[in-house]
């Protein structure tokens, strides 16, 4: 969804990904763990990015007007100890540099589903969403994150992820820090909400490059 949005906003696009193992790997028929076998973030992120990736380590601020950071599990087992470790969480050591980088630089920075934990972590005080701080019958099934986001040191803000009142889908723009952050899936909603709230974010963040 990030790509396509991307590309629809005129943008120039790398891809990067740590070069470290997987915290384990996930047989997604069974919704288990395969045991005795093991993968390469680096390289499994190549199948998505048809190739076109690079080791986050080369990753500079100086090269790129933005960074937006993909949701999903992994980014709470792989780019960081989110999912095992909750508010103690450690972020892996170049997804921190990456995001202390541009935000000292002042450049965008853009996040969704459950990867605004990393900038409650790393940024001190940044205002982030992801979405409603109650379950709500299941509606919300990761609510829960909205409290470690507070216990963290982030600020949250309560968004939306489905079409409301106003004429888009919700993402939270925290000006002072250059954030944007959305929901995607942390709420139990139609593929194509996800989708739009993405768009909502990602052109808020092209919206700040100023470009």
């Amino acid at each position: 969804s990030i790509l396509v949005h991307l590309s629809r906003g005129g943008a120039e696009v790398q891809m990067y990904a740590p070069d470290v193992p997987q915290m384990h790997v996930i047989d997604h028929s069974k919704g288990q763990p395969a045991e005795a076998e093991s993968r390469n973030v680096l390289v499994e992120s190549a199948r998505i990015a048809r190739g076109k990736i690079a080791s986050l380590a080369k990753l500079t601020t100086a090269d790129h007007d933005a960074v937006i950071f993909p949701g999903g599990f992994g980014a709470a087992k792989n780019l960081s100890t989110f999912a095992v470790d909750g508010k103690d969480c450690k972020v892996n050591r170049e997804v921190e540099r990456v995001l202390k980088d541009f935000h000292k630089a002042g450049k965008p920075i853009g996040l969704c589903c459950i990867s605004p934990v990393l900038a409650a972590k790393v940024l001190s005080g940044a205002e982030v969403t992801v979405g409603h701080e109650e379950e709500e019958g299941g509606k919300w099934p990761y609510a829960g994150t909205a409290g470690a986001i507070k216990e963290l040191g982030g600020k949250h803000c309560v968004k939306e992820a489905v079409f409301s009142l106003t004429p888009f889908y919700e993402a939270h723009v925290d000006t002072k820090n250059k954030v944007v952050t959305t929901p995607a899936f942390m709420c139990e909603t139609e593929l194509h909400n996800i989708f739009d709230g993405i768009g909502t974010m990602v052109k808020n963040v092209l919206k700040l490059t100023g470009k």
